[in-house]
């Protein structure tokens, strides 16, 4: 029994996310899927960087796939999110990849598209396999949608499945309420957390 174990933000899920999931099911039996989530106690965290909450992004996902991927929330930051770094000598961050690991059994892989993030997966003994990255990427797609709900020219439904594309209209209003915001997350270490609940 093999398990892949993709961790990616899927906000939104893109065309570039199905064609690397429906890879990496031909190489497992069981494709984990774990969109990232930052919660303050039982609370998600979500800002213009990460505006669709997990439960979306499931649903995005099984939109497309079905029962046939496993979609969890064992990818997730607990507030204060400082307390993961430095990473490796931080105790939370180990107790991470213990969340990430959950319910795996066998022998199991990481997949990323980046060589950077590639070797933090290595540190963590996550056994990555660094694919090539995509040309499309979720960044672009929801800035396309802003775009979009600024009133400028998008063609972002050319860059998601249709059922997903569905799913964004029925939570535009999620897109309107981040579409003028400020990106209220820091980038540490390459990666970006929502500066609420960064220290609290």
């Amino acid at each position: 029994m093999i398990t892949a174990l993709y961790l990616a933000h899927l906000n939104p899920v893109t065309n570039a996310h199905v064609e690397i999931i429906n890879e990496l099911k031909n190489n497992a039996d069981i494709v984990k899927i774990m969109p990232v989530v930052f919660k303050s106690g039982k609370t998600e965290i979500n800002s213009k960087s990460f505006p669709f909450n997990f439960e979306i992004r499931k649903k995005m996902l099984t939109s497309v796939f079905g029962n046939s991927i496993l979609v969890t929330d064992d990818y997730a930051f607990f507030a204060p999110f400082k307390k993961y770094m430095p990473p490796l000598l931080s105790p939370r961050s180990w107790e991470l990849r213990k969340q990430i690991l959950r319910g795996v059994q066998g022998n199991f892989f990481s997949y990323t598209g980046d060589k950077a993030e590639g070797y933090m997966l290595k540190i963590y003994r996550l056994k990555p396999r660094v694919g090539q990255r995509k040309t499309l990427s979720a960044a672009s797609v929801k800035e396309s949608l802003y775009d979009s709900a600024l009133g400028r020219d998008s063609n972002w439904k050319n860059d998601v499945p249709e059922s997903v594309g569905r799913i964004i209209e029925e939570n535009w209003n999620i897109i309107m309420k981040f579409s003028g915001s400020e990106d209220k997350t820091t980038r540490i270490l390459g990666m970006k957390f929502p500066k609420e609940g960064w220290s609290e």
